[in-house]
C-alpha cells in the first residue's frame, strides 16, 4: 500500500508539473532559460501577484483544483503553495517531502547559496527623500531634520506634488557674443539648471526621455567629510535613498543603448554596487564593468592623521539594455613589426595550381628576405598555429595545400598566392617551416581595410597625473571635487559619439560640460549649490571663448558653441533665505508674520504653540524653529501653477515664454 500511495503522489506531481509547464509556455519566453523553467522569475511574478501569470495558471483545471479555494463565492489563490511547490527538489517529481536532499541553511525553504536575488535592504528604501537643502541650511537643520522621507504609498499625493515639473526662471543664453535673455528652447541647446537635481531631473524627464546617450555623475561620497551631511542615525540609509531616487529617474532619460557611469570612493563602494545592481536588474539593465581609477600617486605625502593612502576610486558602468556590449578601444596600428621585404628572381622555380589559383614557387636560393626599419610598406611574419590554422584564410590555405608538401620541398620554400591578403601586395607569401621547426608561416603587410585595432578596454585606468594638474583646469579653483577633463574625455569618447547628449546632474565645477563642449557633444548639467554661478558658469563662458586648459590643445579647441541657463523658481526657499539672513529678532518677527500669510507650513506643525513660545527662545533657537516649520516639500513652484495670477505676477514675460517653449505649449 505504501508503494501504491507513493506512485499516486508521483503521478499527481507529474500532472501538476506538466500543467504548469504548459501554462508557462503560453506566456512569455522570459519564463524559460535554455529550455528550462526559470523558477526565480516565476516565483518573483507570483509574489507580485502578476495578473497575466495567475490568469494563465487558472485556465488549467488541475492547477485550479490544487491551488485555489472558494471562499464565500470568491476565488482565493494559494500563491504561497505554488511558490513552495516550485522550490521543491527537481520540480517536485520525486517529492515525498518538500525538502531537498541537500543539507544547509535556508530562508523560506531556499538555500542561501541558491538565492540569486540578493537584495540590499535598508530603512526608508520605499520612500522618496524630500528636497535636500544646501550645505548652510543643513548645518542649521541637522539636529532637527528627523523625518525627510515620504513613503511611496502613504504619501503618494505629496510625492506627486514634489516631483511635478517646476517653473524655470532667469533663463539666459550664453554664446561668444555674450549673455542674452532666452525666450525659447531648441532641442539641440545645451542646458544648465540650477536647483535640486531630483526635481530638475523630473522636470526634464518628458522632454529628454530616452534621449541621453551617456550620464556621468560624481555624487557625494558620504565620507563624513563631504557635503552629504544628514546628521542622524540613518545617514547611510538617507544616502542610499538619495542615490536610488535619482538613478531611477536618470534611467528613464537614457537611450536604449545608453550608459551611466557613477564614480565613488571605497567608503560606500560596496553598498553602492549592490544598490545599483538591484536597481538596474529590476529595470531591465545590467552592470557592465567597473573601472579602478588611480587618482593620486601612492607615494604622495599625506597628513599624519590619515590611516592609509587612499589612491583608488571606482567608476561603476551600467547600461539601460541587458544586451549592451562594452565598446572596444580603437588603437592606431603601428608599423614597428613590419620590418621585412622579399626580393624574388624574375622567374619562379615552379608554378602549381592550388585551389584554382596559379601559385608561384620559389626555392630558398631564388629569393632574399631583407630586414629594414618598420614601415607601412614592410611585412611581418605570422606563424601558422593554433586558431590561425582554422580561422584565417592564409592559415587554412597553408594547411590544405602547402603543409602536405613538406616532404617534397626544402624548408623555407615560399609560395606566392595571388589575390590573397588585405595589404598593398595583392598577394600572400607563405613559407614552409624553417629547418627543425614544426609550423609554417606567412608574410603579411599592414592591412588596408582599417587603420585601427580594436582592443578590450582595461579595468584599471591611471589618471594620477591628470588629477595632479586638475586645479589648473578651467581657471577656477574647486577644492576636493574637480574631475580632470582628460578622464572625462576618455569616458565620453568610449560611450558616446559627436552630437550625442551627455549629462551630469552633480556638475560641480562644470568639468563634464566643458569636456563635452570641446568634444562636440550636447550636454545637460544640473547643480543646486551657489558655486554654479561663481565657478561653473564663468568657466563655461571661457570655454566658449576658447580657453586652452584641460583637453583644449589635444582636441584643437578654438571656442564656440552656446548654452542655456535656467533656475527652478524658488518658493519656500525664499523664506529659508530670509530666516538665515535675519540679523535681529525684529527682522525675524517680520519674516514670521509674512510666513504666516504666504509660506507653506509643514502640516504637522502646531502653529498656535509656535506663536506662543517662539520669541521666548534664544535668537538662534528662533531661527532653527522657523526653518523647521517650513514645508521642505514646497521649495519650488510647480509648472502647473504658472498661470495662477498670484504666481504669474512674479514671472517675467521672457521667462513665461521660455517655460511655454520648454514644456512645448507655446509656438515652436
Amino acid at each position: 500500500m505504501v508503494l501504491e500511495y507513493n506512485e499516486k503522489v508521483i503521478d499527481m506531481s507529474t500532472r501538476i508539473n506538466k500543467a504548469l509547464y504548459k501554462a508557462l509556455k503560453n506566456l512569455k519566453d522570459e519564463y524559460f532559460f535554455e529550455g528550462k523553467v526559470n523558477k526565480n522569475k516565476v516565483i518573483k511574478d507570483l509574489e507580485k501577484h502578476d495578473r497575466q501569470l495567475l490568469g494563465e495558471l487558472l485556465k488549467s483545471n488541475i492547477l485550479k483544483e490544487n491551488f485555489t479555494a472558494d471562499v464565500s463565492g470568491h476565488l482565493v489563490v494559494y500563491v504561497n503553495k505554488l511558490i513552495e511547490l516550485l522550490e521543491m527538489d527537481e520540480y517536485w517529481t520525486s517529492s515525498y517531502t518538500k525538502y531537498s536532499k541537500k543539507i544547509g541553511l535556508t530562508i523560506k525553504n531556499k538555500f542561501l547559496d541558491e538565492i540569486n536575488d540578493v537584495v540590499l535592504d535598508y530603512p526608508y528604501k520605499d520612500t522618496i527623500l524630500k528636497a535636500s537643502m544646501n550645505k548652510e541650511e543643513r548645518e542649521i537643520e541637522k539636529n532637527l531634520f528627523r523625518e525627510p522621507f515620504l513613503n511611496e504609498v502613504i504619501a503618494r499625493e505629496e510625492i506627486d506634488i514634489l516631483l511635478d515639473k517646476k517653473i524655470l526662471v532667469n533663463a539666459k543664453n550664453y554664446n561668444q557674443k555674450g549673455e542674452y535673455q532666452a525666450l525659447k528652447f531648441k532641442d539641440n541647446d545645451n542646458l544648465i539648471i540650477k536647483g535640486n537635481n531630483l526635481l530638475a531631473l523630473h522636470s526634464i524627464k518628458d522632454k529628454f526621455n530616452n534621449r541621453v546617450k551617456f550620464i556621468y555623475i560624481d555624487p557625494p561620497y558620504n565620507t563624513c567629510e563631504d557635503s552629504f551631511t544628514y546628521n542622524d542615525s540613518f545617514n547611510l540609509s538617507a544616502w542610499l535613498v538619495f542615490i536610488k531616487n535619482r538613478i531611477e529617474v536618470a534611467f528613464e532619460l537614457l537611450k536604449e543603448d545608453g550608459v551611466i557611469a557613477i564614480q565613488i570612493s571605497n567608503h560606500q563602494y560596496h553598498y553602492l554596487k549592490v544598490l545599483l545592481d538591484n536597481i538596474f536588474k529590476d529595470l531591465g539593465g545590467k552592470h557592465v564593468m567597473t573601472f579602478n581609477v588611480l587618482v593620486r600617486h601612492p607615494d604622495r605625502i599625506l597628513t599624519g592623521d590619515k590611516e592609509y593612502n587612499d589612491v583608488i576610486e571606482y567608476t561603476l558602468i551600467y547600461s539601460k539594455s541587458k544586451d549592451y556590449k562594452m565598446p572596444k578601444e580603437e588603437v592606431e596600428k603601428e608599423t614597428t613589426d613590419y620590418i621585412y621585404q622579399i626580393k624574388t628572381n624574375n622567374n619562379p622555380d615552379e608554378i602549381l595550381i592550388m585551389g584554382g589559383k596559379s601559385v608561384e614557387v620559389y626555392y630558398p636560393k631564388s629569393y632574399r628576405v631583407l630586414k629594414k626599419e618598420g614601415s607601412s610598406k614592410g611585412l611581418k611574419t605570422i606563424s601558422v598555429r593554433g586558431s590561425i590554422r582554422e580561422k584565417n584564410s592564409s592559415g587554412r590555405f597553408y594547411v590544405k595545400y602547402i603543409e602536405p608538401l613538406k616532404e617534397q620541398y626544402e624548408s623555407e620554400t615560399i609560395f606566392k598566392i595571388p589575390e590573397m591578403g588585405d595589404d598593398y601586395l595583392g598577394h600572400r607569401y607563405i613559407s614552409l617551416p624553417k629547418s627543425g621547426n614544426k609550423n609554417g608561416y606567412y608574410y603579411q603587410g599592414l592591412p588596408l581595410s582599417s587603420k585601427v585595432t580594436l582592443k578590450p578596454v582595461p579595468n584599471f585606468l591611471d589618471f594620477k597625473q591628470a588629477y595632479n594638474l586638475v586645479n589648473e583646469e578651467g581657471r577656477y579653483s574647486y577644492r576636493n571635487g574637480k574631475k580632470p577633463e582628460k578622464m572625462l574625455q576618455y569616458y565620453i569618447e568610449l560611450f558616446s559619439k559627436e552630437n550625442d547628449i551627455v549629462m551630469d546632474f552633480f556638475m560641480g565645477s562644470g568639468s563634464t560640460q566643458a569636456a563635452s563642449l570641446k568634444m562636440n557633444r550636447q550636454f545637460i548639467g544640473i547643480e543646486q549649490m551657489d558655486h554654479i554661478k561663481e565657478i561653473a558658469i564663468p568657466r563655461l563662458k571661457e570655454v566658449i571663448c576658447g580657453e586652452q586648459s584641460g583637453i583644449s590643445q589635444e582636441v584643437n579647441w578654438k571656442g564656440g558653441g552656446s548654452f542655456v541657463y535656467v533656475e527652478l523658481m524658488e518658493k519656500n526657499r525664499g523664506f529659508l533665505n530670509s530666516v538665515q539672513n535675519a540679523k535681529t529678532t525684529v527682522e525675524l518677527q517680520d519674516v514670521f508674520t509674512f510666513m504666516l500669510e504666504e509660506a507653506e507650513i509643514d502640516f504637522r506643525v502646531d502653529l498656535e504653540k509656535v506663536k506662543e513660545t517662539l520669541f521666548e527662545k534664544s535668537f538662534n533657537e528662533q531661527k532653527e524653529t522657523l526653518i523647521k516649520i517650513i514645508d521642505k516639500n514646497q521649495l519650488y513652484f510647480n509648472y502647473s501653477e504658472i498661470d495662477d495670477e498670484n504666481v504669474r505676477y512674479f514671472i517675467e514675460d521672457n521667462d513665461y515664454s521660455f517655460n511655454k517653449s520648454f514644456y512645448s505649449e507655446g509656438d515652436e
